[in-house]
């Protein structure tokens, strides 16, 4: 095997990285300790977040509506031809992942997965073919799944369903009419495109992938027919991790230098196929450098436009110029082709299992604590002042509850209910990643909350952080909670252990999975204390 010296760089670092940060995998049949967490859900962040609590000694229960092939999530469903997008370095679920290339692909990134599930006996604690309907607390604060106390009882709730559900297709004007072939892009394994004129119908990831299919199947021709403008940014780690390095997490008064660069050194001739309005940090680009490529070698064409409905050979679309929103006017053509397929994404998984408080206004999903939130541009206007610390939390001359534009962002902990974490299923635009280290930060939070009593959020404050996030992102450009950046993100996970002085003892726990022990004597110290003082020790509030 050939030598390559920066391959064998990035192993040993990840190496380094699994001896340093992994915890200890249970022995085999270990009876581990409380508190006990049910997690909704056997892909990526499930597993991970599972391998998290047991290598730190806490019991788990995994419920899965499939069967053991599911383990993966989304990635058990798609195509064999699927692979990551962003660089491997970015998408390190677990410290223990070890990839063997830049850009793994699906089977790959499956078998990381599956390793992790087995390597931390994930196996006897899993409930397969198991649809979580609702999860329900008593008023000793234990949670039952489907009404059934034969699961057991548990302390917290992670819900890792994720955001990628079932496929999505739509159905179209006279699709019945169509004599070719229709696909979604989930289903193209062993279909080939070899030569047709196929029509890829969405211009998000899903389009990608399907036009990364079908030119290397050999396709006569492909025609994208996306209705929408999106970024597409290099497939390069360094440029990646220098957009998601944008703390502000939105467009700011510099978001056209890298936009500018964009369009100069990575579109060029192809500068009228990059959006004309929407800013780079406003929604979730794609990754990829191979598709202009293909259009400058006339493998493909790129169309902008609406779809007005089906043909006998082909789809009537309403060709769109540049700057003209959708659903505006268009030059009418029929687009010829023989195989169609439907890039149309997936339906988001529901969070419906939780109790209906969980689920109401004002502070229904996604408005929910330690959110990954945006700074405006002038966040501190001359007539509110903030004093900031966990249990002081002054806005004044604001009224941004009802915010219509709060409609969907990244929070993980219901006000009320701090032994429920939905984990990586409730974002929407990010530059970054969902498989990385925020995984475990996430999950390690739950527990800190679970087992410090002073550690906790309080209802109360729980709403004035999401009244303040509220207010610091009312002037964002893409509304209320619609984008953030990596770097965003940890800045906030910073704040939250930065505000209340009991946390400081976790920060090594939260941030880097070591250390446990220490803020658990603590706790039992200071637990002492306040049994000695007639208050209640209890894992919830």
């Amino acid at each position: 095997m050939e030598f390559h010296p920066v391959l064998w760089i990035y192993s040993l670092i990840q190496w380094v990285l699994d001896k340093l940060l992994s915890p200890t995998p249970p022995p085999p049949k270990a009876t581990l300790g409380r508190p006990r967490i049910a997690i909704i859900g056997a892909g990526l962040t499930g597993v991970s977040s599972a391998s998290h609590c047991v290598g730190h000694g806490f019991d788990v229960t995994i419920f899965e509506a499939g069967g053991e092939k599911s383990v993966g999530g989304i990635w058990s469903r798609v195509n064999n031809t699927s692979g990551l997008q962003i660089h491997s370095i970015m998408y390190r679920f677990h410290p223990s992942v070890k990839w063997s290339a830049g850009y793994p692909d699906r089977q790959q990134i499956v078998s990381q997965i599956t390793q992790l599930w087995k390597r931390y006996g994930l196996q006897e604690r899993t409930k397969f073919n198991t649809r979580v309907t609702s999860a329900r607390q008593d008023t000793s604060g234990r949670w039952t799944i489907n009404n059934s106390p034969s699961f057991g009882y548990f302390d917290g709730i992670l819900a890792a369903v994720g955001t990628c559900g079932d496929p999505k297709i739509p159905h179209m004007p006279n699709q019945e009419a169509f004599k070719g072939e229709i696909f979604h892009s989930s289903g193209l394994d062993g279909k080939t495109a070899a030569g047709k004129k196929v029509l890829i119908v969405g211009g998000g990831a899903s389009a990608v992938e399907a036009l990364e299919f079908v030119v290397h199947t050999d396709a006569a021709s492909t025609s994208v027919l996306a209705r929408s403008e999106k970024w597409i940014i290099p497939r390069n780690v360094f440029v990646d991790g220098l957009l998601a390095l944008n703390i502000f997490g939105q467009e700011t008064i510099f978001s056209w230098i890298p936009e500018t660069l964009l369009r100069m050194f990575f579109y060029r001739d192809l500068e009228d196929l990059a959006p004309d309005s929407e800013g780079l940090f406003t929604e979730t680009p794609m990754v990829n450098s191979d598709i202009f490529h293909q259009i400058r070698d006339h493998n493909a064409e790129w169309l902008r436009g609406d779809i007005i409905g089906f043909t006998e050979n082909g789809i009537r679309f309403r060709q769109r110029a540049k700057g003209v929103p959708k659903g505006g006017p268009g030059r009418e053509i029929e687009v010829m082709g023989d195989m169609v397929i439907m890039a149309t994404g997936y339906q988001r998984p529901s969070l419906s299992f939780l109790p209906d408080e969980v689920l109401q206004e004002p502070y229904q999903p996604p408005k929910w604590y330690l959110r990954k939130a945006i700074f405006p541009r002038n966040p501190f206007p001359k007539q509110t002042t903030f004093h900031i610390t966990e249990y002081v939390v002054r806005l004044y001359s604001m009224r941004w509850r009802d915010n219509a534009n709060a409609r969907k962002t990244t929070e993980v902990f219901p006000p009320g209910h701090m032994s429920v974490c939905a984990n990586n299923c409730t974002y929407v635009n990010a530059i970054g990643t969902v498989g990385n280290y925020h995984i475990g930060i996430y999950t390690r939070l739950l527990l800190m909350f679970l087992v410090d009593p002073l550690a906790r959020p309080q209802e109360y404050w729980m709403k004035r952080w999401i009244d303040m996030t509220s207010y610091l992102k009312s002037h964002a450009p893409t509304g209320a909670f619609d984008f953030f950046t990596y770097s965003e993100l940890i800045y906030w996970f910073m704040f939250c252990i930065a505000v209340n002085p009991f946390r400081w003892k976790w920060a090594p726990f939260v941030f880097l999975g070591i250390g446990d022990a220490l803020p658990k004597d603590i706790v039992s110290r200071e637990n002492q204390i306040r049994n000695g003082l007639g208050m209640k020790k209890r894992y919830h509030e």
